[in-house]
């Protein structure tokens, strides 16, 4: 029976890439000179801090075109708020988020039972979900649903075997 899985993977050394490019680039721009920018990784996270609110703004800006231009999705990203740090300056931690929630993973469920497409059916293995259906062109059907729909988080679809 033809089956596929869909994820939601992020590549974190094109991540690293990214932040490392983001870092290069605020040292040598004469906007942020003297505000002292930082953008670190941390496990699952990405923390930068700036000198102002304004300036953390555009580091923010800075790493997401670095990380769009690596092809990392910008649905796997979760801001959090602006805090205050020592001396005034502003610091904000940004989230990657990898893996299925059961929350999105049942709303996945619902949208392919919605399609009404015959005999395919899901079941939800740990952070994803595999799909299976009687017929190949049935799964492309709902492969390409699932691509139009937005669910707030990157799909990605692995696994197809006939």
């Amino acid at each position: 029976m033809p089956s596929f899985d869909v994820v939601s993977e992020i590549d974190l050394q094109e991540v690293r890439n990214a932040v490392d490019q983001t870092m290069r680039e605020l040292a040598t721009r004469f906007d942020f000179k003297g505000t002292d920018s930082t953008v670190e990784l941390k496990d699952r996270a990405i923390q930068l801090e700036s000198a102002t609110e304004d300036r953390l703004k555009a580091a923010v800006q800075v790493l997401e075109e670095k990380l769009v231009r690596r092809k990392v999705s910008l649905k796997a990203l979760e801001h959090g708020k602006v805090e205050e740090a020592a001396k005034g300056r502003a610091r904000q931690q940004i989230t990657l988020q990898a893996g299925i929630s059961t929350e999105k993973a049942k709303a996945i469920g619902k949208f392919l039972k919605d399609l009404g497409l015959k005999g395919v059916q899901h079941q939800v293995q740990g952070d994803q979900l595999r799909v299976t259906g009687k017929k190949k062109d049935d799964l492309q059907r709902a492969i390409q649903a699932l691509r139009d729909h937005d669910f707030g988080i990157p799909l990605q679809f692995t696994n197809f075997r006939d």
